[in-house]
Order: structure tokens, then sequence, then C-alpha cells
């Protein structure tokens, strides 16, 4: 995948994510986004964080023990909460790596 291409990954993961396994049976799902310019995919990117911070922010601790129904078999709701931060992390890694191998000095890691 291209550069823009692994941001837009990311989004749209975070996005079915979240959305699928962590909001009732009435919540209206998000439409597929295609931004075109940099500005554009980091606002997108600045939509997708902050809709997936409030999604999991309703989330009880205690439905977090919940089980869905997975592509790959039943998971618990905190599972799928992991998957998703560990999906993020992954491609995160590759951005890192495309732009070392392009001479770019990735932004210094911020975390909490």
């Amino acid at each position: 995948m291209s550069f823009q291409e692994q941001l837009l990954h990311i989004i749209e993961n975070m996005v079915w994510l979240s959305e699928t396994y962590f909001t009732g049976t009435n919540f209206i799902k998000s439409e597929k986004i295609t931004p075109k310019t940099k500005t554009e995919i980091i606002n997108e990117l600045e939509i997708a964080f902050n809709r997936v911070s409030a999604i999991v922010k309703t989330i009880s601790l205690d439905d977090l023990t919940t089980e869905v129904n997975f592509f790959t078999g039943p998971k618990s709701k905190l599972q799928i909460l992991n998957l998703l931060q560990d999906h993020v992390t992954h491609h995160r890694g590759q951005l890192i790596v495309y732009l070392n191998l392009n001479n770019i000095k990735p932004p210094k890691y911020s975390g909490w």
C-alpha cells in the first residue's frame, strides 16, 4: 500500500471496528471517505480518532466482557478494542519504515 493507502486503511478499520462492535443497532454508520489531499487525510484521521474515542467512552467496563461475533470467531469487546489499537500500531510502524526508507525523519512519538 502507498503511504496514503495506509492512512486510509487505518481510518476505515478504526471506524469499522468501533461502529460495528461498540454501538447500538440504530447507529448510523459513517460513509466511506475519499480524501485526496494531505490536509483532507489529516482531517479525516482526526475525525476518526475522535469518533472512536467518543464511542469507546460510552462502553462500560462490564460491557468489555461481552462476546461478539467476529469473522475469525467469537471475541470479547475488549479483544476487539485491543485489535483496533494493535492494528493502528502495526500500520503506524509501516508508515515509519516508509518514511525512513525515503530519508524523511518521522515525527517523535507522543504518547499520553
